[in-house]
């Protein structure tokens, strides 16, 4: 990473980003070293993770860029839900696209869409069609821990109901689940999810892999949870989900049904995530320790 490097960081709801512009800074210059680098919230800039908007290929018709992502270890990750939110502020603020119209970015789980709230730090993306939640067996759970749900919006989640969010070990319980074998070989992010101050209201906390820890804030995660609250006849469209870091991230589908009020099998369809997507602060990268190979 060269010295004088401009980024950006942004906030979704407390899962904060570290943000480049790809017409000066090349995915070629983020390698997991210096990803990690720039995540370290001691000797870095510190962050969930970091994002690169990118022009879009010749063949990507339509888009206005290119989105990619990485986990704060490293790790390639296909989507981001409130990573989306903040690179569709950003785009804007960038001049890839204009505020009064849709943004459309390419990522690694397909096309997405996003629009700026006008006059608000808050942005909307929708999100690809995504198969109903199925039943997480041969999954060890605790007391408490009922009903856990396997959802892919973009990305693997588990989903626990739970009485109160705030009485989970999630330090504890987060890694023992996240690469249970039940989860298939890549894992899941996991999600506890308890009833909220109304009934249109649920509290979340999540253990994000590739973090590998518990985020303020999972906007995959918030969609995942709504979509499971729904296959179990909980909740209906549109639902606030309430992060950690106490800001609420709203998610809004259309669940197939069966004619008589309940939810058939398929897929969720008309998915979109609406949320905080705010620019903390625009700064200049002068060096990392990845980078020197000093310890000095």
């Amino acid at each position: 990473m060269k010295p004088g490097s401009v980024f950006y960081k942004m906030s979704g709801s407390g899962n904060d980003f570290v943000m480049f512009d790809g017409r000066h800074v090349h995915a070629s210059d983020l390698t997991p070293e210096t990803v990690v680098a720039i995540c370290d919230r001691r000797r870095g800039i510190g962050a969930d993770g970091v994002g690169l908007l990118q022009p879009p290929d010749a063949d990507a018709a339509g888009v206005h860029f290119s989105f990619k992502f990485w986990n704060s270890d490293g790790s390639v990750g296909p989507m981001c839900g409130n990573g989306a939110l903040c690179v569709t502020r950003l785009a804007v603020l960038l001049e890839f696209a204009r505020e009064d119209e849709e943004v459309r970015f390419a990522t690694d789980a397909g096309i997405h869409r996003g629009r700026v709230v006008p006059g608000e730090d808050r942005a909307v993306v929708a999100l690809p069609d995504c198969p109903l939640p199925r039943p997480a067996t041969g999954l060890p759970t605790l007391p408490g821990e009922q009903h856990p749900q396997v959802v892919r919006p973009s990305v693997p989640h588990l989903v626990l109901l739970v009485d109160d969010v705030a009485a989970i070990p999630v330090a504890e319980r987060g890694p023992k689940l996240r690469g249970h074998p039940a989860l298939g070989p890549e894992g899941a992010n996991v999600n506890w999810l308890a009833p909220g101050a109304n009934a249109l209201e649920w509290n979340m906390r999540t253990f994000e892999r590739g973090v590998e820890g518990e985020t303020l804030a999972c906007g995959t995660g918030a969609v995942a949870c709504a979509l499971a609250l729904a296959s179990r006849g909980l909740a209906t469209s549109r639902v606030t989900i309430r992060t950690r870091s106490g800001l609420p991230l709203e998610v809004s589908f259309q669940m197939p049904s069966d004619g008589a009020g309940r939810t058939a099998s398929g897929t969720a369809t008309d998915l979109h995530l609406r949320g905080e997507a705010r620019l903390v602060y625009r700064g200049i990268l002068s060096s990392l320790l990845s980078d020197t190979g000093s310890t000095d």
